[in-house]
């Protein structure tokens, strides 16, 4: 829960120390001269519905067992990943440097630009698109988002369902985006 006790910082190697690191081999070089401007909010839990356990940062490092769980069999075999997850806690996890392509977003596009992944940062809250996200996942995904910004120039912040619609859906109406925004907006005397 070190995200809670640090101000949250980017280091110029697109990392941030108060994290854990768990390095993804799902990531490769961004397109040379490409400015991150766009922060993509996602959701995902293993199996859909339960929260804990090891499975999500198993299938970010390619070890999901396909047989631990009937629907790890369907996902087991792609390679995906993103920037950061913010656990139900509020734990923060880095799994790819803000200065590589994280494979998260997929087939997408955001004002005429394909290709989200080459331009964006990806962060996946714990969650369902129907069960609320906690307080903690507020709080850290705030004050991530500040970070974030003071290192890149962020213009647009939006759900995977904005960039790939009619294919993604999250992070849902559970994802409450007034909430968020006025965290993001204000500091509350919380460390930023």
């Amino acid at each position: 829960m070190a995200a809670f006790r640090t101000r949250l910082f980017v280091d110029r190697a697109g990392i941030v120390r108060a994290a854990a690191q768990v390095p993804s081999p799902n990531s490769d070089e961004r397109p040379e001269g490409v400015a991150i401007t766009l922060l993509v909010i996602h959701n995902i839990s293993l199996p859909p519905g339960r929260f804990g356990g090891p499975a999500i940062t198993a299938l970010f490092t390619n070890r999901l067992d396909p047989s631990a769980h009937p629907y790890f069999a369907t996902v087991a075999q792609l390679r995906v990943s993103a920037h950061f997850l913010i656990g139900r806690d509020g734990t923060l996890t880095q799994f790819v440097s803000c200065a590589r392509r994280a494979w998260h977003a997929g087939a997408s596009s955001w004002h005429n630009r394909d290709q989200c992944n080459d331009f964006s940062v990806g962060v996946e809250l714990e969650g369902t698109d129907d069960v609320p996200y906690d307080a903690a996942q507020y709080t850290v995904l705030a004050r991530l988002t500040r970070a974030l910004r003071r290192r890149y120039p962020i213009v647009d912040i939006v759900g995977h369902s904005e960039i790939a619609q009619g294919r993604k859906t999250d992070p849902g109406p559970a994802f409450d985006w007034a909430r968020y925004r006025r965290l993001v907006a204000g500091r509350t005397g919380s460390l930023g």
